[in-house]
């Protein structure tokens, strides 16, 4: 499987995952939330560094569900007003259905 670059919106999609991650994690131990939502640490640093700008969609509600955070929360704190409905519906989809 061939996998398409990432559009700029979606790395700035992911970055601000990641920052949303990281503040609602906050003083707790990263190795702590990610043993908890099933993880490793290592992909969970990935994804609050941007790293991985379009984790899985298991991936995220796991991490979300160990937050506190709910997926709608998240959807609308990292989709950008700037991302028309058809950005949203074809590549802003992407941020929580790849891995």
């Amino acid at each position: 499987m061939v996998r398409l670059p990432l559009t700029p919106e979606e790395i700035a999609r992911g970055e601000r995952l990641g920052a949303l991650l990281r503040r609602a994690r906050g003083s707790r131990p990263m190795l702590d939330v990610a043993l908890s939502a099933g993880i490793s640490q290592e992909t969970l640093r990935k994804i609050e560094s941007g790293r991985v700008a379009t984790p899985a969609f298991p991936t995220v509600a796991a991490i979300a569900g160990v937050l506190g955070i709910s997926l709608d929360e998240l959807w609308s704190d990292t989709t950008d007003v700037c991302d028309g409905p058809a950005a949203r519906n074809a590549a802003g989809s992407r941020l929580l259905t790849t891995s």
